[in-house]
């Protein structure tokens, strides 16, 4: 009875203590929407969006009148006054002098440009579209961190198959090395074929370590992108991959780049800086038109030298003033013009910005249907390569099992065979990596995740 209580105390124990060595597994979608929330590149592109987003609000204030309260306190010495202050006291008339006295001053004054040829109009919207454009190049760096995640992630994927291939090239290597040892006891092979065999096994336990090292360094690429900092192992579900997903049918290359077209943000930031050009052109030609502007003030002021009371000077020196400005530009020292031509330039360099993006969207969607296509037909190569392989390696196996073949052609049998699923491996995750990348590109979703 005391030895049970015992075992389920102990039971209790150890399920009270934490699991360690267990990672968290990121599926794709998780790495992706992680990193979209805190990758520091994507949130300094934001915050240059909220930056915008004050330049925007900024502008709009700027069609209200400003309105400002002034106020001065001085204090003045004067050594050698010219004149005395003479005041009545019961009946008998006082002078003085006053050497030190006090005056102050308080204002209240606005202004409000009302035409200046709509500048303050076309502002406001310059800085809407500076805002836009703010906003579109946020998308793009959300756009390049998604496809560096997803190419991490496929790379990942290929790795840890990589890995079992050389796992089972080893367990392949070490049985054939025992067989070997067999034989050399039997007298049956020599000890220089057996270190062949051994020299094989090493390798491939070196290829092992290698495809394993690659493996965690992939990892801890994608794991720098998500900015990741803490000491907590890292790993990605490993989803279930099919051939039908490297065999499904590759979008048409010119479907996607209009698609792309109509939707991506480089091309819309791009789009957005045209209409900006024409915009600063408007604000430039509007330098040569006349500005009104109409200001108003309030104004009092007191000083120690008057016998009235602070009250009573406030009262008697109250002003109230208005007035109207017409600002004609006569001469401007060719301002206007240089301004003007800067927006036209501005523009052509927009055109040309547009083009040339319109040209690198081409070229990467191409490259990427170039990419699927190529390994699309590789992977069903490599397929029946490494069924050939395997055929062929298996019945080597088999006669050198019997002493009919010698250590060289198993060997060579053996790197055959390793090299073609390698090549299967590869063109199949590359074939999966470059259709979901013309997907992307065509409808903004990374699909298969």
């Amino acid at each position: 009875m005391n030895n049970m209580l015992k075992s389920m105390a102990l039971a209790i124990t150890l399920a009270a203590l934490p699991i360690v060595g267990q990672a968290k597994q990121w599926t794709l979608q998780e790495c992706i929407d992680y990193a979209l929330q805190n990758n520091i590149t994507l949130q300094k592109s934001r915050l240059q969006t909220l930056s915008a987003h004050e330049d925007v609000q900024m502008s709009k204030a700027a069609l209200l009148p400003s309105l400002s309260l002034q106020t001065s306190q001085n204090v003045t010495y004067r050594p050698w006054p010219e004149s005395n202050r003479a005041t009545v006291t019961n009946g008998y008339v006082e002078t003085s002098v006053d050497k030190v006295f006090y005056n102050g001053t308080y204002g209240l004054s606005s202004n409000w440009t009302v035409w200046n040829g709509n500048q303050n109009i076309n502002q406001i919207k310059l800085n809407k579209v500076t805002e836009q454009q703010a906003e579109q190049e946020t998308a793009v760096t959300a756009n390049s961190i998604q496809e560096q995640i997803a190419q991490l992630y496929v790379q990942i994927l290929y790795s840890n198959e990589a890995i079992e291939v050389c796992r089972q090239s080893l367990q392949t290597s070490k049985t054939n090395e025992m067989r070997g040892q067999e034989f050399v006891n039997v007298g049956k092979m020599s000890k220089a074929d057996l270190a062949q065999l051994t020299a094989q096994r090493a390798q491939d336990e070196y290829s092992l370590v290698e495809a394993e090292g690659n493996l965690r360094n992939f990892k801890r690429q994608l794991k720098q992108l998500l900015q990741l900092t803490t000491d907590e192992d890292f790993d990605v579900v490993i989803p279930q991959t099919t051939d039908d997903m490297a065999l499904q049918t590759i979008p048409v290359m010119t479907d996607v780049y209009n698609a792309a077209l109509a939707t991506r943000p480089e091309i819309k930031s791009a789009q957005l800086g045209i209409e900006s050009s024409d915009l600063n052109l408007k604000i430039a030609r509007a330098k040569r038109l006349p500005t009104i502007g109409v200001s108003a003030s309030a104004a009092t002021n007191t000083t120690s030298m008057s016998d009235n009371e602070w009250g009573q000077q406030l009262k008697n020196n109250f002003d109230l003033g208005a007035g109207l400005t017409l600002s004609i530009p006569i001469f401007d020292n060719r301002q206007a013009k240089t301004a003007i031509n800067k927006a036209k330039l501005q523009k052509q360099s927009y055109l040309l910005d547009l083009q040339d993006k319109q040209t690198t969207l081409y070229s990467t969607i191409e490259n990427y249907w170039l990419q699927a296509t190529t390994n699309q037909s590789m992977f069903q190569a490599a397929k029946a390569s490494t069924e050939s392989a395997q055929q062929s390696y298996d019945l080597l196996s088999e006669q050198f099992r019997l002493g009919l073949k010698n250590t060289v052609e198993l060997m060579t049998g053996k790197s055959n065979l390793l090299n073609a699923q390698q090549n299967e491996l590869q063109s199949k995750y590359l074939t999966i990596l470059n259709i979901n990348m013309l997907n992307f590109y065509a409808s903004g979703q990374l699909l298969n995740k």
